[in-house]
């Protein structure tokens, strides 16, 4: 049998060399570009400006284009490939409530689909009975500036999921956003103590007896560390390689934690205690909370791991119990007063929250299938409140119900599901891998987005850009993580 080479021309050899050099350089604008708005996004007020918002989405454009201009795209594993069918169907439809409620229809139809929506109109819009076509939302441009901004999370998530796919690239995003958290923490506590602090460029004007960072808001800020910190732990994890120390006894323990770089170590665990004190600072009722119980969270998730294997580690039971008492301990202990003045009963009954929550049932009630339009809620909701609250409320301070108003059940299934799919599998893949390093980022990522969902039952991050966008991060960061396999 005759066997045949073939060589390439001259030509084509130059041909295929510069495609592969421009390929590493759009790799690169990707790569950089993502590392770029992890240390961007936080620093202008966590980016709530509209130019900052502008400059997230063209960079997220940029990105995308870079990555459909590559000749050679990436290889991914084929299972993560797989389970990735149905969150990206999910998410088109998502997108497609989106035009759906954006785009002119007739009168009739709109009339059929959300009678309210055709009622509110003709009471409030000036021009309503000269016009033949109407949309589902009540304000269209500020459901397409919206939607806008929420598909550019969702192309920065899907670029991390087709472009990370080495373990150097997913430690290199933990370790900047670790090191951008303990900058917010050293940055926040430093502001606390000055005589007349600052947000960066900007006179600090709200909440002075709390560590901000360069957040506005103590609950955004503390947020955004809720979601750095179990990343940080979850790194230390992967790196001292816990899940294989089943079966060693004490010396050969310390021996292999010994050569896992402890300086390294200590020093993430630092880290970790900055961020703490700093979310304990910040005085922020739900951050206190979700602080412990994200080490609750870990502490039952590496048990229930344990559990499953042939042996029972009673060790590795009583060191975590150990470090967790500590760190809640002292934690707690430096920022006691604080926290047990915002925690006092005077204090919670004096908020409006569950009154302005409980104004919203019949918001919901009138827009129950496609809502008021994405974007739509500080302006809608006025219309539907009986009793007053102090100021002008832009956002319902639950993204749960905030959500549901403005994109009604059929957009909220859409949207909450991607998440919830994408976080279950990545839980579920997780309990069945056996590679430490997987287990400990993976599990970080898992921690941080439960931490976040139960956060957004009393808040607005996810209507927050800085937060929004490191949430999308973690969990295509996570979704990647448990499903990594050394190509």
């Amino acid at each position: 049998m005759e066997t045949r080479i073939t060589r390439m021309k001259p030509y084509e050899m130059d041909r295929s060399l510069a495609l592969g050099k421009r390929d590493e350089v759009l790799r690169k604008i990707i790569e950089y570009g993502l590392l770029g708005l992890i240390i961007f996004s936080p620093l202008p007020a966590a980016s709530v400006y509209e130019w900052t918002i502008l400059g997230i989405q063209l960079t997220a454009l940029a990105m995308t284009a870079a990555y459909l201009l590559m000749k050679e795209k990436m290889e991914i594993n084929p299972y993560l490939s797989r389970s990735l069918r149905w969150p990206k169907y999910l998410c088109l439809a998502f997108f497609l409530i989106i035009f759906i409620q954006i785009v002119p229809l007739p009168k009739f139809l709109v009339k059929i689909l959300s009678p309210h929506a055709y009622s509110f109109q003709e009471i409030y819009f000036p021009h309503f009975l000269e016009t033949k076509f109407m949309s589902l939302s009540l304000i269209p441009s500020q459901t397409f500036r919206a939607g806008m901004e929420l598909l550019s999370y969702f192309l920065i998530g899907f670029l991390i999921v087709k472009t990370v796919t080495r373990s150097r690239q997913i430690k290199r995003i933990i370790s900047l956003l670790i090191v951008m958290g303990v900058f917010e923490a050293f940055y926040g506590l430093f502001e606390l103590y000055r005589k007349n602090p600052r947000i960066l460029f900007y006179k600090k004007i709200y909440n002075l007896d709390s560590v901000t960072g360069t957040f506005v808001n103590r609950n955004h800020f503390s947020g955004y560390l809720e979601m750095i910190i179990p990343l940080a732990i979850g790194l230390i994890i992967a790196r001292i390689d816990i899940f294989s120390l089943s079966g060693m006894r004490w010396r050969e323990r310390i021996v292999h934690l010994a050569g896992r770089g402890i300086s390294t170590n200590l020093l993430i665990s630092v880290s970790l205690v900055v961020m703490s004190l700093a979310i304990i600072f910040s005085k922020s009722r739900s951050g206190v909370f979700l602080l412990v119980f994200a080490f609750i969270l870990f502490f039952e998730l590496i048990i229930l791991y344990f559990g499953r294997v042939r042996y029972r580690q009673q060790w590795v039971k009583n060191f975590l119990r150990v470090v967790f008492l500590i760190i809640t301990l002292i934690s707690l202990y430096i920022g006691v007063g604080a926290t047990l003045e915002r925690f006092a009963l005077d204090k919670l009954l004096q908020e409006g929250r569950p009154l302005y929550w409980t104004q919203m049932t019949t918001m919901i009630a009138d827009f129950p299938l496609f809502g008021t339009g994405l974007g739509t809620f500080a302006s809608v909701y006025p219309a539907y409140e009986k009793i007053g609250v102090d100021g002008f409320l832009v956002h319902a301070h639950n993204d749960y119900l905030e959500y549901f108003s403005e994109l009604g059940i059929v957009g909220t299934i859409f949207l909450l599901g991607a998440i919830f799919y994408m976080t279950a599998n990545s839980f579920l893949f997780w309990r069945r891998r056996r590679n430490p390093e997987v287990k400990g980022l993976a599990l970080g990522g898992i921690v941080a987005i439960v931490v976040m969902m139960v956060h957004s039952f009393s808040d607005f991050n996810l209507h927050i850009p800085a937060n929004m966008l490191l949430f999308s991060i973690v969990l295509s960061l996570t979704f990647v993580s448990a499903y990594y396999k050394k190509s």
